[in-house]
């Protein structure tokens, strides 16, 4: 029998939203060792969302048994959610240190257990396992415990993901292809993010992202820089819409052109920028320049960076960024593809961020509310 249960853990965003990147809290244990037992977890993805929670009664059995079975439900549950890159975290010190081969299996009852975790392990494209102080497992341990006192199996669901709760407006500015705007309706489609798109605005009217946002069903206004030559003149045009679409939050998505952002947006508009800032950013560097800038220099890492705008090109206060490597064959497309997967992940998290009311500027700096 499963029972289902309210615990105010991170926000709901259901079972069938894919996530490649994936943390498991985990947690097991006994009430005599052995005696009745259960075995649970915890899956979030890159944003906090909470995408599985669940417990299982197992009966009479030891703890090391329930803490193996905990991470195997875990690695299991995130597989099926598409996960790629997963880590997991357990407040059983000795299980750590076996599955990170530091020590030796000696039991026989928990051998086979070991031998299937390593197995799942190793079907991910990366798998890391990590201890984890008890008293930062709590929402875990809440669910094997809720699963002792029930002596059944559990799922969490939250009652503080607030399904009502007044989704964000955004008005999103595009000059291209509009893959960031796909990207965003896709994690509102998801459920990742509660959030609408009430306008999208194109400085270019022929470009492909403008088919794509209108067939989508979007409003899509077309405001051309060579329409008004006059930087106030663009501005306000911009500004009327954003204004006509009540935005919450605009979101410039491969937006090229500098506009005069009005004092009353201020910490209201985003970008993202190919790079990590404050390297590799100002007037003309975007695309595939940055990429090649970045190799041209040498670095061995590079990523993406998501800020509030000010009336300079990438500039102001930092909010999300995103590392992924650099590779010795890499060209500045192979580069792109890579950053490019960062960024599919790190602007959802600063919008919702955003979304949540968890962002706090001071002193030109970003801090985020715990």
């Amino acid at each position: 029998m499963v029972t289902s249960y309210h615990l105010p853990v991170a926000n709901f965003s259901g079972v069938g939203a894919l996530a490649e990147e994936i943390t498991a809290y985990t947690d097991g244990g006994s009430r005599g060792n052995p005696g009745p037992a259960a075995a649970g977890f915890v899956l979030t993805d890159t944003m906090g969302a909470q995408l599985q929670a669940e417990a299982f009664f197992l009966g009479k059995t030891t703890n090391n048994v329930a803490e193996y079975t905990a991470i195997i439900k875990a690695l299991e549950a995130a597989k099926g959610l598409g996960g790629k890159k997963v880590t997991v975290f357990s407040d059983s010190e000795l299980l750590v240190r076996q599955l990170n081969g530091q020590y030796k299996v000696k039991s026989e009852q928990v051998r086979p257990l070991y031998k299937q975790a390593t197995a799942l392990i190793n079907e991910f494209e990366s798998c890391k396992v990590r201890h984890i102080a008890r008293e930062k497992n709590k929402e875990a341990d809440k669910l094997v415990n809720q699963a002792l006192n029930l002596e059944s199996d559990v799922e969490a669901k939250d009652e503080s993901a607030e399904p009502n709760k007044k989704k964000v407006r955004l008005g999103v500015l595009i000059s291209g292809g509009g893959t960031t705007l796909m990207n965003i309706l896709e994690y509102i489609k998801t459920g990742r993010l509660n959030a609408e798109v009430a306008v999208v605005i194109s400085s270019r009217s022929t470009v492909s992202g403008v088919e794509k946002a209108k067939k989508a069903g979007l409003d899509v206004k077309a405001i051309r820089k060579k329409d008004h030559p006059d930087i106030n003149e663009f501005s306000n045009r911009i500004e009327e819409e954003l204004d006509a679409a009540k935005v919450d939050l605009v979101v410039q998505g491969g937006w090229l052109c500098l506009w005069k952002i009005p004092q009353k947006y201020k910490n209201r508009v985003m970008n993202i920028h190919p790079a990590l800032l404050p390297s590799f950013g100002g007037q003309g560097m975007w695309g595939h320049r940055v990429h090649e800038a970045v190799l041209a220099a040498g670095c061995k890492v590079s990523g993406c960076t998501v800020h509030f705008c000010m009336n300079e090109y990438d500039k102001g206060p930092i909010i999300v960024q995103r590392v992924c490597a650099v590779k010795n064959d890499d060209t500045a497309d192979t580069l792109a593809e890579r950053v490019f997967g960062q960024e599919c992940i790190a602007y959802p998290q600063a919008i919702k961020l955003f979304a949540d009311d968890k962002i706090l500027v001071q002193d030109s700096k970003v801090k985020v509310k715990s």
